[in-house]
């Protein structure tokens, strides 16, 4: 990042917009920046006016439409680092934009620089054109490395070397320095070292404030999902995709998965078990709440998702029932001034030339929203339809949903539960269990297979509520999704209760 602000300089570019939130770690670039290239360096805020780096000698400009004036003033080759100067954009002032324009032109012929930092991107259009947006990426392993040296050497601890290391720096990557300092600082406190579980703690919480991402605690495994064993082998197979090996062998990063299929036969129980498989973090991002109300908010968030996934990278991104968050890109321009449209483009051109190794695993529920641009080949390594569950599917959901409540598989007639339970759901059969067990702890008893038959019999599975919709969906999977289950013909001949 230096070395591109560097050059944008020396190219003679009078304004840089950068979009951070660690105004510390920017304008320790910006010094060596200026430095480099022999250049003064002026920062300015509406609290402390305009400062001198070199001396701290302080010109009273605390309203941003004299700090603009004030640049005029400065010598040639200087840069100008002004901060939180969008919040004054935003309201799109037309004398500040007036004079913003006019001293652009004249730092253009002075080799001065304007940079504005914000932690968002707020630019009206008569200022789009002016600047070139730059989003400062966050810390890498090296950075947050001499953060962490620094650590240990004020709390007096031995330096972190070997695997210890890697796996601190693994939990700090995605927070900013001062997030890092914090997180391992309060490991310190809290257990006499820096341990990577109290960091990883502390990103996650991180992570979540904005909203947009969750860090999701991945309990789950393959062998939680019954049946789909079409996925699970494809699973299997890329276990490894991240791996060095893989990189020497000459194996590209696979992009993501979109399972579609009914709801409640294990689409989001996959997503988190393809975390397990291939050992890396989980984020969740809530689609929906990508949009803001303020104008490039929107943008922003994404922009700001982006930078966080592969700062985190190597991870998969968990999109969950995807069709409620981009559903609205077909009509954006009449509903929403195009907002929703250049949010969808922009992520769907992401997955598509994306280097950083970011698995994206979306589900969705009702694929006839989603956009056809999202469906075709190369934003996805592959597309899988989950069915309802077969009878060996059903048998070993039953299992697994027996055992998950610490009971015994082998005490129930599982083949018979299944065959009564033709039509269901796997979330549905968990539910059948959870109604058995209150059924038999009310009466003080273990629950037998007359609770499970009496919690089938008493529930309306889904395939008899949406019956017309689930065929639907099934004859639109035919031909356009591969099956996450190899028995196709049985699949096919699964019941649809009338």
């Amino acid at each position: 990042m230096r070395t591109q602000i560097q050059n944008y300089i020396r190219a003679g570019y009078p304004g840089i917009y950068l979009v951070s939130h660690e105004e510390q770690r920017v304008e320790a670039e910006l010094k060596a920046v200026a430095a480099a290239l022999k250049y003064k360096l002026y920062a300015w805020s509406a609290t402390e006016g305009l400062v001198d780096t070199a001396d701290g000698n302080i010109r009273q400009a605390n309203d941003p439409m004299e700090a603009i004036v004030a640049v005029a003033d400065l010598p040639e080759s200087s840069i100008v680092l002004l901060r939180d100067l969008h919040l004054f954009l935003q309201d799109a002032n037309p004398v500040l934009i007036r004079a913003l324009k006019d001293e652009l032109v004249r730092c253009k012929t002075k080799g001065k620089c304007l940079i504005v930092l914000g932690c968002r991107q707020v630019l009206p259009p008569e200022l789009e054109r002016e600047f070139v947006v730059l989003d400062f990426s966050l810390p890498g392993k090296d950075q947050l490395g001499a953060v962490l040296d620094g650590i240990c050497g004020s709390a007096k601890l031995k330096k972190l070397a070997g695997p210890d290391r890697d796996q601190v720096l693994d939990a700090a990557t995605g927070m900013t320095s001062m997030e890092a300092e914090n997180a391992y600082a309060l490991a310190v406190i809290e257990t006499k070292r820096v341990d990577a579980t109290v960091v990883a703690r502390e990103k996650a919480a991180t992570v979540k404030k904005n909203g947009l991402l969750e860090v999701v605690t991945v309990r789950e495994s393959l062998n939680d999902i019954g049946g789909l064993d079409v996925l699970k082998d494809w699973l299997r197979k890329r276990r490894d995709a991240f791996s060095e090996r893989a990189q020497q062998y000459g194996l590209p990063s696979p992009k993501g998965l979109l399972i579609v299929g009914i709801p409640g036969t294990g689409k989001s129980l996959t997503a988190k078990a393809t975390a397990s498989v291939f050992g890396r973090p989980l984020l969740k991002l809530d689609a929906g709440k990508l949009y803001g109300s303020l104008v490039g908010q929107s943008e922003s968030n994404l922009r700001s998702v982006i930078q966080v996934a592969e700062a985190i990278a190597p991870c998969v991104l968990w999109l969950d029932e995807i069709e409620k968050g981009l559903a609205g890109s077909k009509s954006s321009g009449s509903t929403d001034g195009g907002t929703s449209s250049r949010v969808f483009g922009a992520f769907i051109s992401w997955m598509q030339e994306k280097k950083a190794p970011v698995f994206v695993v979306a589900t969705a529920n009702d694929v006839t929203q989603l956009p056809p641009e999202l469906l075709r080949k190369g934003r996805w390594d592959d597309m899988m339809f989950v069915d309802l569950p077969n009878q060996t599917e059903r048998e070993a959901i039953w299992g697994i949903q027996i055992a998950k409540y610490g009971r015994k598989p082998e005490r129930f007639d599982v083949p018979a539960l299944a065959r009564a339970a033709d039509g269901f759901t796997g979330a549905e059969i968990e539910q059948a269990v959870i109604d058995a067990l209150y059924m038999a702890f009310a009466d003080g008893r273990e629950p037998g297979m007359v609770d499970l038959s009496l919690a089938l019999d008493t529930s309306v599975p889904l395939s008899k509520l949406m019956a017309e919709q689930i065929g639907g969906l099934r004859k639109w999977a035919v031909g356009r999704c591969r099956m996450a289950t190899s028995t196709v013909n049985e699949a096919r001949g699964r019941k649809i209760a009338a």
